[in-house]
């Protein structure tokens, strides 16, 4: 046998299982880490599209005449359920804020507050007190509001935070 063998002072594999595990656990934290992180579209100055445009109609519902109705629908296309009631929109058009106020999105409340610029909100993500995945808001703006060609942008707020929490921009 030769010296390196018979070394009771070698300790390779000792120094390598620690290795071994301290790599091990540090790959685990940064696993936990990226999953407890916040969204990096928020760090990176991103605003995610949670309530989306679907479509802006500009025809009147009962005519089929065009008269440029501006009737925007909007879609929950996320994964959390809102408070409706702790929400607020802001609309753009070509860059510039549309005259219109949007004070919540809770259809029930909508009715008593300052609403200029809008005739009506419906649909079900505003019927009841929660926003949930799936469910469609109407809004039907002045009529004239938005015409073809235009870039419609639509900012959800949260009222507590006063933070966009959504952000969507729609080419007609």
């Amino acid at each position: 046998m030769s010296a390196i063998e018979n070394n009771p002072d070698a300790s390779s594999q000792s120094i390598a299982i620690i290795l071994m595990v301290a790599v091990t656990i540090l790959l685990a934290l940064l696993v936990i880490l990226l999953f407890q992180m916040p969204s990096l579209e928020y760090t990176i100055g991103m605003v995610p599209a949670i309530f989306t445009i679907t479509r802006i109609d500009n025809v009147d519902e009962i005519t089929g005449h065009l008269n440029y109705d501006s009737r925007v629908m909007l879609i929950h296309t996320g994964t959390l359920n809102y408070q409706n009631n702790n929400l607020k929109a802001k609309f753009y058009r070509n860059g510039q804020p549309v005259n219109a106020y949007i004070a919540t999105m809770n259809g029930h409340d909508f009715i008593s507050t300052s609403h200029a610029g809008v005739q009506w909100m419906g649909g079900s993500g505003c019927s009841g007190s929660m926003w949930t995945p799936g469910e469609m808001t109407a809004i039907d703006f002045t009529d004239g509001t938005f015409h073809s060609g235009d870039s419609v942008q639509v900012d959800i707020i949260d009222k507590s935070t006063s933070r966009v929490i959504s952000r969507h921009v729609y080419r007609m």
